[in-house]
């Protein structure tokens, strides 16, 4: 039994991580600027965005790879939270309350993971860390 959760904990952290890692590579190179842009029309200062690409795609990798996995977790949960409140809540606009919604789901997710851990098909696991 503790071999199929460990794989379905791997599974998670094989799916959670992809829309990260896809957007934070993304926003590399010409996306930078037009992102920049709209993180400042949002009210978001664009010096921010250094930081959410490292969240995104350095985190969504370490998640992917089981390091750190507790803490990134958390970060990630924090900022996808975040997200949704300052960017998803305009509800008029049609997509918004779907886009608020499947933050906080993906959010529950990592919190999830925060308390379950990477599983022992990871780095954490090999290197015998327990948070």
């Amino acid at each position: 039994m503790k071999n199929l959760e460990s794989s379905v904990i791997l599974l998670a952290r094989i799916m959670m991580p992809i829309l990260f890692i896809v957007a934070g590579y993304g926003k590399l190179g010409d996306a930078y600027a037009g992102t920049q842009q709209y993180m400042q029309a949002m009210g978001v200062p664009g010096f921010l965005l250094p930081l959410t690409i490292l969240l995104e795609l350095g985190g969504g990798l370490a998640v992917l790879f089981g390091l750190l996995t507790r803490t990134v977790a958390i970060f990630t949960a924090v900022f996808t939270v975040l997200t949704a409140l300052l960017f998803h809540t305009n509800f008029s606009v049609d997509p918004n309350s779907l886009m608020f919604m499947k933050n906080l789901t993906i959010a529950g997710g990592f919190l999830l993971l925060a308390v379950t851990g990477p599983g022992k098909f990871s780095i954490d696991h090999l290197l015998n860390k327990k948070w």
